[in-house]
């Protein structure tokens, strides 16, 4: 598959994994890269420069491909400095960065001249075009249906994709809804030039850190086990449905403030239910895409399962339209 984002991030296919907060390491990172797609590891839940430092240099122990550091900008929920962890990343020459939440103006500023490809995760138009205006590589675009934090405007992928496409002219990458090769030929067929995808990545045996509880959970939900909480802080985030967040959801319909759900919808909430299956006081993110998860595959089984099925998907197009075309 070659597209603007394989050249540009010089990987096999157009995926890209996201930065999934507390559970994208070394070894989930490396195995994506090493299938071919970009890996990457989460900065903001790492903490420090010394265990960003540490993290960064055991991926290149475990793989020779590129691979991308996600920098969360807004929230840095152990206390770290993304700038500080930022120099990290350009004194350790990583190939690519991607940047969710907040301001990247600063970040950009700050690696002009370094050669580090960049990638911003947008919910509008107008991210979008603020982000290719600031000299990004691509922008990763996520409609509602996607796992963690959302747009506040409830945009489907279907339209917000080939609206995002339209209004560029860098390459695109679809997230949100994905994951499966036909998630993977719909992307592209909506112009984008890639994919994104975070939930799908969880329910694999080379993400270590997430709980066999959280991974039985996506596999075994459908597509309606998912909710939003923090909709009322101006913050949405699609998580599992459980007594916990439903709980959460009605403490906002009744007025709740930020201070009075800081505790419930931290970081340390969201690691009892991730790292530790504790279901009755934490919560973990996901997207409606659950409702396709039915395995917990290797990472190079679930892509080459992809590409088959987006092979098979993209020949029953061809004969559709083929046969439409010689009439």
């Amino acid at each position: 598959m070659k597209t603007r984002v394989t050249e540009i991030f010089g990987i096999k296919y157009p995926i890209v994994q996201g930065g999934l907060a507390y559970l994208a390491y070394a070894e989930l990172a490396a195995a994506v890269s090493n299938a071919g797609g970009l890996g990457q590891i989460t900065a903001a839940t790492l903490g420090t420069p010394e265990k960003l430092r540490e993290e960064i240099r055991k991926v290149r122990t475990l793989t020779n491909h590129p691979f991308g550091v996600n920098f969360a900008i807004a929230k840095h929920d152990n206390g770290g400095n993304y700038q500080e962890l930022l120099e990290v990343a350009i004194e350790e020459k990583v190939p690519a960065i991607s940047l969710t939440g907040g301001n990247p103006q600063p970040v950009f500023d700050r690696i002009k001249g370094e050669n580090i490809r960049t990638l911003v995760l947008v919910a509008g138009v107008r991210q979008a075009k603020k982000a290719e205006e600031l000299g990004a590589d691509a922008v990763m675009a996520v409609g509602q249906e996607g796992g963690g934090h959302l747009g506040r405007d409830d945009i489907g992928t279907m339209v917000l994709i080939p609206r995002v496409v339209d209004s560029v002219s860098i390459p695109v990458l679809a997230s949100g809804g994905i994951g499966d090769g036909r998630g993977l030929l719909a992307g592209l067929s909506l112009g984008a030039e890639g994919i994104e995808m975070g939930t799908r990545f969880i329910a694999t045996k080379e993400c270590i850190q997430a709980n066999e509880k959280y991974k039985q959970a996506i596999v075994h939900a459908n597509e309606t086990d998912t909710v939003i909480i923090k909709k009322t802080l101006g913050a949405p985030g699609r998580v599992l449905k459980s007594d916990f967040t439903l709980s959460i959801i009605k403490r906002e319909q009744e007025g709740a403030t930020y201070e009075d759900l800081k505790d419930v919808i931290s970081g340390n909430a969201n690691l009892n239910y991730i790292y530790n299956g504790n279901d009755v006081e934490g919560y973990g993110w996901a997207g409606q895409v659950i409702g396709l998860i039915k395995n917990i595959p290797t990472v190079q089984e679930l892509f080459d399962g992809m590409v088959t099925t987006a092979e098979k998907g993209l020949s029953r197009l061809d004969s559709i339209i083929g046969e439409q075309a010689s009439r």
